[in-house]
């Protein structure tokens, strides 16, 4: 039977090691491993509009830095994100409710941004001269920084709004100015124990996420949506994670198998079977983590049932 790990009892000790999900905050020491280029940051926008939305006109639209312009400016009170190419430019503003300043989490009732009234948050998509009188909507804000005079210097936000009615087509898009990628998914089979056959996504809107170091690899850690989750990634015995390797895993590290354990909500696997790819590892100068990517599977007690992960820390 699958072990129950008392976790809920411990989990004080656990959320120490978490990091904020804004900046690439340095983290307590990980072992020494080969590591790839430092990650590039992300800059990019992009929209879908249902047909019907007056904004983006039923199209889609994406863009990067080699097809368009991209800028953010403003101060975490008001930004305003702009993408353009030839004659073609979209806007988009969020401001946070009146006397605060933005920081990661969910923003509902979104008003027109200029024009918010009380303490609701502001939105406002704008493009090739059509805007909305009133704005109805809401965006999540998964990592924000400024610098030192507090000028936006990183965003990372999703949004949906409705142009001049509540019930109007929605209008999504993507905002990302300089960030780099920060969340945890999983998809868990009918039968896992683990994930409960449940699938979900994490990122800094809803979630914290942390490593530190766990023997000779990694412990990440996750909390958000109501849930807890770690995993603990350590290399086969005598050897270090390196990225762009995959490992057969079983939950104990030894010196042919890597160990994958990833438990959560007091549900944990007393063996287990799978497989561990990383794909990114960097380090800063003193061997902390700086950035991390990985994908695994495991399946707990033998079982045919896999859980399936995706990590991104900053990678």
């Amino acid at each position: 039977m699958p072990r129950s790990t008392g976790w809920r009892r411990v989990l004080t000790g656990v959320l120490a090691g978490l990091t904020a999900t804004v900046g690439l905050t340095t983290v307590p020491a990980a072992p020494a491993a080969a590591a790839t280029t430092t990650p590039a940051a992300v800059t990019k926008y992009s929209h879908t509009s249902r047909p019907g939305d007056y904004i983006g006109q039923g199209a889609t639209v994406s863009y990067t830095p080699k097809t368009a312009t991209i800028t953010a400016g403003g101060t975490a009170e008001y930004v305003r994100f702009r993408a353009w190419a030839d004659d073609t430019w979209w806007d988009v503003d969020l401001a946070a409710p009146q006397g605060e300043k933005l920081h990661p989490g969910v923003y509902r009732n979104a008003e027109r941004a200029a024009f918010r009234t009380g303490r609701s948050p502001g939105l406002d998509v704008s493009g090739d001269g059509r805007g909305c009188n009133e704005v109805y909507g809401q965006f999540s804000v998964n990592q924000i920084e400024t610098d030192t005079d507090g000028a936006i210097t990183l965003l990372d936000a999703t949004y949906t709004q409705h142009c001049e009615s509540a019930t109007s087509p929605a209008l999504t898009g993507v905002v990302k100015y300089r960030a780099y990628p920060l969340s945890y998914a999983y998809t868990s089979d009918a039968g896992d124990y683990i994930g409960q056959g449940l699938s979900a996504t994490h990122t800094g809107a809803t979630s914290t996420f942390g490593v530190r170091t766990w023997g000779d690899g990694i412990q990440y850690d996750v909390s958000g949506k109501r849930g807890y989750f770690t995993a603990l990634l350590t290399p086969p015995t005598g050897r270090t994670l390196e990225a762009g390797h995959s490992y057969e895993t079983r939950r104990s590290n030894d010196e042919t198998y890597a160990g994958l354990d990833v438990f959560g909500d007091g549900r944990g696997c007393n063996s287990s079977t799978g497989e561990l790819t990383v794909g990114k590892l960097v380090l800063n100068d003193d061997g902390t983590v700086k950035a991390f990517a990985a994908t695994f599977v495991q399946h707990c007690e033998g079982g045919t049932p896999a859980l399936r992960g995706t990590i991104h820390y900053y990678a």
